[in-house]
């Protein structure tokens, strides 16, 4: 989300930042749930004047990043969403859920975009909660907020992610009646570490070294797995919920799953073998699309 969030030209003129701007100032509905003992944002987006009308809803479930879902220069904000929503807001209400422990919005004027979230250090309470498992539990939790809400079509509730938010895809269209449909983009179906591991061939500067760096990652996970501190990047707790396949939940869904990937990701070759163990098991809710490059 934030790699096409940032494709905006950076500022160039540093000025004095001005008060913080509030989620609604940009169009958004800001909802509060709690899950457990934490409270959890929502950012609701509706075609104009539908705020109300009952319609379907999709919910976005974010990547790696922990970046506020609104960030504003002096022009405006840049788009939340991967994807034009005008269209999409035609069929349904647009929901994002805000990483734990990260503000809502933040001004970006007169810095780089692009680096600003990239540096320093998460917040504990983010990290503590930075791994699929809680995720999983507290998208859950807001799906089943969603379809009690009037405004909301119970019946047809979607669950879309790419990247890392494509593992919480596969989780929740696994859970029997939770979502009527699924979108998993980018996804790596047999974990994240294989990925790491594997030998990009279209990568010439793929080293040993790189791939070795990547198997130490994993056996520190496998060695500490419920080990939080993300101070100098994922944590043991976040690469070993992330490293695990997601075969089963992705081919023990029932419901509609639409799988999308670029042929140069670098799992495609796991989404092929997801494919091929569809055919096998003759599963015909899968739809995949591998995109050129």
């Amino acid at each position: 989300v934030l790699c096409l969030a940032l494709c905006l030209p950076s500022p160039t003129k540093a000025q004095a930042p001005g008060p913080v701007r509030t989620p609604e100032s940009f169009g958004y509905r800001h909802l509060v749930m709690r899950v457990g003992a934490d409270s959890v944002h929502l950012l609701v987006l509706s075609a104009p004047g539908e705020a109300q009308v009952r319609k379907p809803v999709l919910l976005w479930a974010q990547g790696s990043l922990p970046v506020p879902l609104v960030l504003y220069d002096n022009k405006g904000a840049y788009p939340v969403f991967p994807f034009h929503p005008k269209a999409v807001l035609k069929n349904c209400h647009l929901v994002i859920v805000s990483k734990p422990g990260i503000p809502l919005t933040a001004n970006v004027e007169g810095k780089d975009p692009n680096q600003l979230f990239r540096t320093g250090t998460p917040p504990a309470y983010y990290c503590a909660r930075n791994y699929l498992g809680y995720y999983v539990r507290r998208d859950e939790a807001v799906l089943r907020y969603l379809k009690r809400q009037p405004w909301v079509m119970a019946n047809r509730v979607l669950i879309a992610g790419a990247s890392e938010g494509s593992a919480i895809v596969a989780h929740l269209a696994a859970v029997p009646g939770l979502v009527s449909r699924g979108i998993y983009l980018s996804g790596s179906p047999l974990g994240r570490a294989l990925t790491e591991v594997a030998r990009n061939p279209y990568n010439p500067d793929t080293t040993a070294a790189d791939v070795e760096q990547g198997f130490a990652k994993w056996q520190r996970a496998v060695a500490d797995p419920t080990q939080n501190d993300c101070t100098q990047g994922d944590s043991p707790q976040n690469t070993y919920s992330h490293g695990q396949s997601h075969l089963p939940y992705l081919l023990g869904a029932r419901v509609p799953l639409f799988i999308g990937y670029g042929t140069r990701d670098d799992a495609a070759v796991a989404n092929d073998y997801l494919r091929i163990e569809a055919m096998r098991l003759h599963k015909t809710n899968l739809t995949f699309r591998a995109y050129v490059g």
